[in-house]
């Protein structure tokens, strides 16, 4: 994978059109994988599918492993019996996402179901619900975490009664026996999203189209990974972090990214033979075909803040583990098919560290015309072995992007790309396509040519993002005939004959 020429779109299941309010796994997922299928194009790539925790964020979750409830396809779980009726869902904006209503309506719905499916006993589901209950590790420590959460009405862990914030095995088993019904109805959703997912995998790799997921490098504090693991992160005696991650000023803040995360005990995790992360990368590689890693230079050295601080200006940088974590993986999991998420202050460290296991790295073009010819984003700059994006989910959409630089860095573009400005996005598209990198990964709010309007993240802010959806009445008639002329013009198309019917 990733070592020819190929083209894939970048497009997060949220943001998917159907019914509901939001995106699933149902439908139109399949819809979306048949357009790309008649694109021509290798790849799928999805943000981290995990269950999101605070603003919505898909990087911030109350689970490293598992999966995101509100992706559950509602049809499909009418379809086996598990719920009896699903109610009109015309009151949903079309164009964005009300995490807040859809949350309510579409999380009580699955509970129902849920509820109904543990009543029933001895049937061939019921196996197939407790063998992935058995063989799956992570799941009774999050199930019960989400128990506890809503037993004490959403507040944070560390809000919690001490007996369960600081839990013991004897009130961890207590807590199981009393919440049982609740845990249950939690593995349920963990269940019908996995063998979902699955569904949907398959069938993408039916079609030859490989998923790209993501593996944020930090996770939640509010989660059950730092619940139930609190001596792997660097917390005081009370739970508290002593210092959280983030960056330095950026492209993106001038004031940098105070992200919040707790950071990982690194000399504790290596004692104990990295076994969590060995298992996070196999749990992720169960999920997905290629997996970027996000902020790969944090495992070389990360940035850490105290945790009183109200910017991330005054930090420092702290060594990682670097080669001996993916020594590590490497041995227990072999060789992977890793993106290095290679953005921000890349030291030559980081560089040796990427370069060591040959994981390709990023290229954003949005990146490439405000410093001259050396600047490594340019096309002339780049390597073969490497995966060249027109913007990320951080970014802009290459229109509105275009709209908000400088005349001077709008002329730069223009000039070096030889175009007038007058379509924006297809100038940056192709100049991705013409790279001599083997795999272009493309937004599919820049495949439509939409504006600002469309963006999906603004880094810093925490509040009003990944709200963003397409509608089937958007995409021009002839957009997957248009789009593959483009991609075998540059050698990166895929697949046989035209299927899809807008």
């Amino acid at each position: 994978m990733l070592n020819k020429r190929g083209c894939g779109i970048l497009l997060h299941p949220t943001s998917l059109p159907g019914p509901g309010g939001i995106g699933s796994l149902g439908t139109d997922a399949r819809r979306f994988i048949d357009l790309l299928y008649d694109m021509g194009m290798s790849y799928w790539q999805v943000l981290p599918l995990t269950p999101p925790a605070c603003g919505n964020s898909p990087y911030s979750a109350f689970t490293a492993f598992g999966g995101n409830p509100l992706l559950i396809d509602l049809e499909r779980i009418a379809g086996e019996g598990d719920l009896a009726d699903i109610p009109c869902s015309g009151r949903y904006p079309e164009d964005r996402v009300d995490f807040n209503a859809v949350s309510g309506t579409k999380m009580e719905l699955l509970y129902q179901a849920g509820s109904a499916f543990l009543t029933r006993k001895g049937t061939p589901r019921t196996v197939e619900f407790r063998n992935f209950c058995d063989t799956t590790h992570w799941l009774h420590d999050y199930a019960l975490f989400m128990a506890l959460k809503r037993r004490f009405h959403g507040k944070s862990w560390s809000l919690w009664p001490e007996e369960a914030s600081r839990i013991t095995d004897e009130k961890y088993y207590d807590y199981s026996d009393k919440l049982g019904l609740e845990i249950g109805v939690q593995k349920y959703l963990q269940w019908q999203f996995s063998r979902q997912w699955k569904e949907l995998r398959t069938y993408a790799n039916e079609r030859g189209i490989a998923i790209i997921g993501d593996i944020p490098i930090f996770v939640a504090y509010d989660s059950a990974d730092v619940w139930s693991h609190r001596e792997l992160f660097l917390l005081d005696s009370m739970g508290k972090p002593t210092v959280v991650a983030g960056v330095p000023p950026d492209y993106f803040s001038s004031n940098g990214q105070l992200w919040g995360n707790p950071h990982y005990d690194w000399d504790l995790m290596e004692q104990k033979g990295y076994q969590w992360w060995i298992e996070r990368f196999k749990s992720v590689f169960g999920l997905f075909d290629i997996v970027r890693v996000d902020h790969f230079r944090g495992f070389e050295g990360a940035w850490h803040v105290s945790a009183k601080a109200k910017t991330s200006r005054n930090g420092r940088w702290v060594k990682g583990p670097g080669e001996r974590l993916f020594d590590a993986l490497l041995a227990a999991l072999g060789a992977l098919p890793i993106i290095a998420e290679d953005l921000g202050v890349i030291t030559p460290e980081v560089e040796t560290l990427r370069d060591r296991y040959s994981y390709p790295g990023m290229k954003i073009l949005q990146f490439a015309f405000d410093s001259g010819p050396d600047n490594p984003d340019l096309p002339h700059n780049h390597v073969k072995h490497g995966v060249v994006y027109t913007g990320t989910h951080d970014n802009d959409t290459t229109v509105g992007w275009y709209n908000s630089i400088s005349e001077a860095e709008r002329s730069e573009m223009n000039a070096y790309l030889g175009s007038s400005g007058d379509d924006c996005a297809g100038s940056l598209i192709r100049a991705a396509l013409m790279s001599v990198a083997d795999t272009t990964i493309i937004p599919f709010q820049d495949i439509l040519k939409l504006g600002s309007e469309a963006r999906m993240n603004i880094p810093g802010t925490p509040f009003g993002n990944w709200e963003w959806r397409f509608s089937w009445n958007m995409l021009p008639r002839e957009l997957a005939v248009s789009v593959r002329n483009r991609l075998e013009r540059y050698g990166r198309a895929e697949h046989g004959e035209k299927t899809y019917e807008p």
